[in-house]
């Protein structure tokens, strides 16, 4: 059976994505070794691989053409079960020279854009023979003299690859129209060789591919929309910045709402990838997979809670809370975010969305930690950071009694802006180091909270060197599997 090897044509060097059962027992490398490396098989190279056909594999998959060659590779053997250890311990593989006969063909998709390569290797070591040389002052070994040997003839390669050309009728064709058929078909020319392309699944009008442009745009979008919501949310709530009489803000967030429901919609009409690897693209299937998934996540992120603020406006607490619920359209993310590596290296992904859930997660803290402050404020505490920072900036607060309220409202202090940063300014230093005592938790409440925020740092750096320690464990072992233990 042929030997095969799948290549992403996309990437700089073509990496090898794909090499099936007989290539591992053909090339004697296991998968682990063959997977990322490039597919000119460069690890197959030895001292007698013909130069002149390496280079015209390069201007073959540089150039995306169809072409076949023949070439010298070498299959490596394990020694392992030689009884004669020192030469086990000074040779643990052998290097066994192999005629393959290649053939590349690059893959096509809808838009006849080359995604992939595909390789195919055939043995045909059987039909060389070795050259008889002078060997009288210890001339060639065995291997060298297998590796340099020519085709021993042309009509036993017809013979051989002859059944599988389609069969020409005696009484039409002529017996030299046949042997000219197949000659041509053995000049290795490209007009000959089958065209691969990669063809779309045949899905039904109204199913969009989870792959296409379209979708992968739109994905784009519900990802910035998703960050919006999770830096926003909590900053309203905390500081309470939106409020019935801010229409701007009221316009956005509709609009991020009536999205957020078009997304629901289009999920139920989006292919998926099934357990087996294939695109599932059943209208039925589809339904009943999102709704067993995210669907119940998705309609709790996009329910209108402005609206119900705006039935009462005495009970903020609540008016809140179903603000606060919109925060689990971030949940989306970890859906999204596996798009990435189409448009980044993996790395470069990994480190933008720690950073991004690093800088989210102290934008969270900085809303929980004003708030704290705040509590404390309006309950008459006066030397809690946020006093602090009214007396620093020379903005101090005062209380407003009201004939509607049984207790004094706070007003005036610090612009929202500065108590915003100063918040973040606390809890990223709390994050990255023990702070610097210039903003410092003063009241039982917001020491309770600074003990409970340095043990989410500790957590939160733990999780990113550990992701970032198994990202580049996987790398290494894919370029040196036999040095990683």
């Amino acid at each position: 059976d042929s030997s095969f090897l799948l290549a992403n044509a996309q990437i700089v060097d073509f990496p090898i994505v794909y090499c099936n059962e007989s290539f591992v027992k053909i090339s004697g490398y296991n998968r682990a070794e063959v997977m990322q490396k490039s597919c000119r098989c460069g690890f197959m190279y030895g001292e007698l691989t013909d130069k002149e056909t390496i280079a015209r594999i390069e201007e073959c998959l540089e150039g995306q053409i169809h072409d076949q060659f023949e070439i010298l590779l070498y299959k490596k053997t394990s020694l392992q079960g030689c009884l004669i250890k020192p030469v086990v311990a000074k040779y643990p593989h052998r290097k066994t020279p192999l005629w393959l006969l290649l053939q590349i063909a690059p893959i096509k998709n809808e838009r006849d854009l080359v995604v992939l390569f595909l390789l195919t290797f055939r043995d045909i070591t059987a039909l060389k023979q070795p050259i008889e040389t002078d060997d009288s002052k210890g001339g060639l070994s065995k291997f060298a003299k297998l590796a340099r040997s020519v085709t021993r003839s042309r009509s036993v390669l017809v013979s051989q690859f002859s059944s599988h050309l389609p069969a020409l009728k005696d009484t039409a064709v002529p017996t030299t129209t046949k042997q000219s058929h197949l000659g041509h078909m053995m000049s290795l020319s490209g007009d000959v060789m089958p065209q691969y392309r990669q063809e779309a699944p045949k899905t039904p009008p109204h199913i969009l591919l989870h792959y296409c442009a379209f979708k992968a745009i739109w994905d784009w979008i519900i990802l910035c929309l998703t960050f919006y919501t999770a830096i926003m949310v909590p900053y309203n709530v905390a500081f309470k910045n939106k409020t019935s009489e801010d229409v701007s803000l009221l316009v956005v967030d509709s609009i991020v709402d009536v999205i957020f429901f078009i997304d629901i919609v289009l999920n139920f009409h989006t292919t998926f990838v099934g357990a087996g690897g294939e695109v599932v693209s059943d209208p039925k299937v589809i339904r009943m997979n999102y709704l067993k998934s995210w669907f119940i996540i998705d309609l709790l992120s996009c329910l209108p809670y402005d609206v119900f603020n705006a039935f009462d406006h005495d009970e903020d607490g609540i008016g809140s809370l179903f603000s606060a619920l919109k925060v689990v359209r971030l949940l989306r993310l970890g859906r999204v975010v596996r798009k990435l590596d189409r448009y980044l290296e993996y790395g470069a992904a990994m480190l933008i969305l720690l950073l991004c859930f690093y800088m989210l997660v102290a934008h969270w803290l900085a809303c929980i930690w004003y708030s704290i402050g705040r509590s404390d404020a309006d309950n008459g505490v006066q030397y809690s950071w946020l006093w602090k920072l009214a007396n620093v900036t020379q903005s101090p607060y005062s209380y407003l009694w009201t004939n509607a309220s049984t207790a004094p409202e706070l007003v005036a202090g610090p612009s929202r802006r500065t108590m915003y940063v100063t918040a973040l300014y606390f809890t990223m230093t709390c994050m990255t180091s023990v702070g610097f005592g210039n903003v410092a938790a003063e009241t039982d409440n917001e020491k309770i909270f600074t003990i409970c925020m340095m043990i989410i740092a500790g957590t939160d750096t733990t999780i990113i060197l550990n992701l970032m320690f198994v990202n580049q464990l996987q790398k290494e072992y894919l370029d040196h599997p036999r040095q990683v233990r």
